[in-house]
């Protein structure tokens, strides 16, 4: 098995690739098609978009194009974060199946608990209102598991206290320096996979010195360092990029850290500052 081809095992059996390849800030039309249709070429089986990338229906073209069965790709695709409602909610899901066009989705997430223009509002009864429209989709098989995104510990006690299925996903910002001690905890006590975007911090730490240290001693690059120190710590890493060599990198990442220095990893903080 490589990291491409292994899996997680979700709480409700669904396999999910260890890898996904994520489109975020990808523009619609030929980049985000160039790119997707890169990474399934590259051996990636996970691809992750959302509404709110605006990039849907170039990313479900190129998984049409592709010529791969389209049960040996997983998509994911997420609810804007401003829906707070469990009628728009539907309509909202709606309207990505059509603009994917690639039949029942694996994955539909809430993108946030708050909308991005007011980031920390108290939103917990839309964001129950918003489940139950989702726990809707899912037993109608239409998507093959739903989670939420951005969602620290009390938004998720919320939800769980409140309705039937407990997301499968949360899907976070993680990466060397930032791992979210107390949300990754209260995730693997309820079984909810953790998906970590920006494991690459944006970029922000490509040229710290310790990671610099570290990949030089496993000749490999500092991307491929911090893309494998999530998949030993189980969370399931989604790089980024349109650069087909960085692609394909980003996936070479059948190495193993040695315990001496995941522990130096794991005592960096801040390692965007």
């Amino acid at each position: 098995m490589t990291a491409l081809t292994d899996t997680f095992t979700l709480s409700n059996g669904v396999l999910i690739p260890r890898i996904g390849f994520g489109t975020w800030q990808i523009p619609d039309g030929a980049p985000a098609y160039d790119s997707v249709t890169t990474a399934l070429e590259a051996g990636y089986r996970h691809i992750d978009t959302a509404s709110a990338y605006g990039n849907e229906q170039s990313v479900g073209r190129a998984i049409r194009d592709s010529g791969i069965p389209r049960d040996d790709i997983f998509v994911t695709t997420k609810l804007p974060a401003e829906i707070k409602d469990h009628d728009q909610a539907k309509a909202s899901f709606e309207k990505t199946m059509s603009l994917l066009d690639v039949g029942p989705v694996d994955l539909y997430l809430i993108h946030a608990p708050w909308p991005w223009s007011d980031m920390g509002s108290d939103h917990r009864d839309g964001n129950i209102a918003v489940w139950k429209a989702m726990e809707e989709i899912y037993a109608d098989g239409r998507s093959r598991s739903i989670g939420v995104s951005n969602f620290d510990v009390a938004d998720l006690e919320s939800l769980t206290d409140a309705t039937e299925v407990v997301p499968h996903v949360n899907q976070i910002r993680w990466f060397v320096g930032n791992t979210q001690p107390d949300t990754t905890a209260y995730c693997t006590t309820w079984n909810i996979l953790v998906e970590g975007y920006s494991p690459l911090a944006t970029g922000a730490i490509l040229d710290h010195p310790e990671l610099t240290r570290i990949a030089a001693k496993y000749d490999r690059s500092v991307a491929q360092v911090c893309i494998r120190y999530l998949l030993e710590h189980d969370v399931l890493p989604l790089p980024k990029s349109t650069t087909p060599s960085r692609i394909v990198e980003n996936a070479d990442v059948d190495f193993e850290i040695e315990a001496q220095d995941l522990e130096t990893l794991d005592s960096l903080v801040d390692t965007e500052a």
